[in-house]
């Protein structure tokens, strides 16, 4: 389900930040964790809930 991929991601991209990875890298795991995030409230809108 599309919220536990938001999940998923969210803790990847904090652990990459705890961690102090390249910025590319965290910086590619906020757009993805975006673009989810913006998925998941096109689907909740699209089913009108």
């Amino acid at each position: 389900m599309l919220n536990e991929e938001i999940c998923k991601l969210r803790n990847k991209l904090n652990e990459s930040i705890v961690t102090g990875q390249d910025y590319s890298i965290i910086y590619q795991l906020s757009i993805e964790l975006d673009e989810l995030i913006a998925k998941y409230y096109r689907m909740k809108r699209e089913s009108g809930s």
